[in-house]
């Protein structure tokens, strides 16, 4: 599991993170929800040990990530798979080349059993025959799982997602939603996803925890969310600037 303890964070003179505490199940999704600039994305960066916190500590499978280092750092890292805002594939690279990436400069496999797995994880996000294909040829949909199957190449036990439908239309969003929910549950995976559409947060997480100045101000199902009486629940569900 991922445990996050009192993480504050600020930049300068701006307190984004104010004292954060979440407990993220093994084998559910949690999604994190808020408004744009709240401070999911450094969430995630936290997560990964990209960012180290000022106070508080990351603890995922009782390793404390933000004081870790070295091959411990590297080893827990190895764990978590993470899929970016737009996919954000290298456009200079094959999508085999893509998603193989972690698995050339991480391990000794050859380039026939590196290729197999490319195949494996293309299959698994419902993608046949664009190996040779080149980023800028592929649509929105197709880059995402695309960029799917590069986090799962590792086989890892977390996989974060940020903001997972940005810039895609609703039927593919609605997509790209299915396959993550369906991956969660055929792979057992723990799953942090920040985003700040409800229709994805209602679609995929287990559990729903909003981020607001700097702190967690809700956790709970989706229905639970629905119902709430919590204003500033209501007033972001609503779409309210009160």
């Amino acid at each position: 599991m991922i445990k996050i303890v009192n993480l504050k964070k600020a930049f300068s003179e701006n307190k984004v993170l104010k004292g954060v505490f979440l407990e993220v199940k093994g084998g559910e999704t949690t999604v994190i929800i808020g408004r744009s600039g709240c401070g999911k994305s450094v969430l995630l960066k936290h997560i990964i040990g990209l960012l180290r916190p000022d106070e508080g500590s990351i603890i995922i499978d009782g390793v404390e990530i933000s004081k870790a280092r070295g091959r411990l750092l590297y080893e827990t890292r190895r764990k978590i798979g993470v899929v970016f805002q737009e996919a954000a594939l290298l456009d200079s690279f094959t999508v085999r080349e893509n998603v193989g990436l972690a698995l050339r400069e991480n391990t000794k496999l050859s380039k026939h059993e590196i290729a197999d797995i490319v195949r494996e994880k293309l299959n698994l996000v419902g993608l046949k025959r664009v190996e040779d294909s080149m980023p800028p040829h592929l649509s929105g949909g197709m880059k995402k799982r695309v960029g799917i199957a590069r986090a799962l190449a590792m086989s890892p036990q977390y996989v974060l997602y940020d903001e997972p439908t940005t810039a895609l239309d609703p039927i593919t969003s609605r997509r790209i939603n299915n396959l993550i929910r369906d991956l969660q549950e055929r792979l057992s995976i723990t799953t942090v996803a920040v985003t700040h559409d409800l229709e994805t947060a209602y679609r995929i997480g287990n559990k729903i925890a909003m981020l607001n100045d700097g702190k967690i101000v809700f956790e709970g199902a989706p229905e639970e969310i629905r119902e709430t009486d919590n204003p500033l629940i209501k007033d972001f569900i609503g779409g309210s600037d009160e």
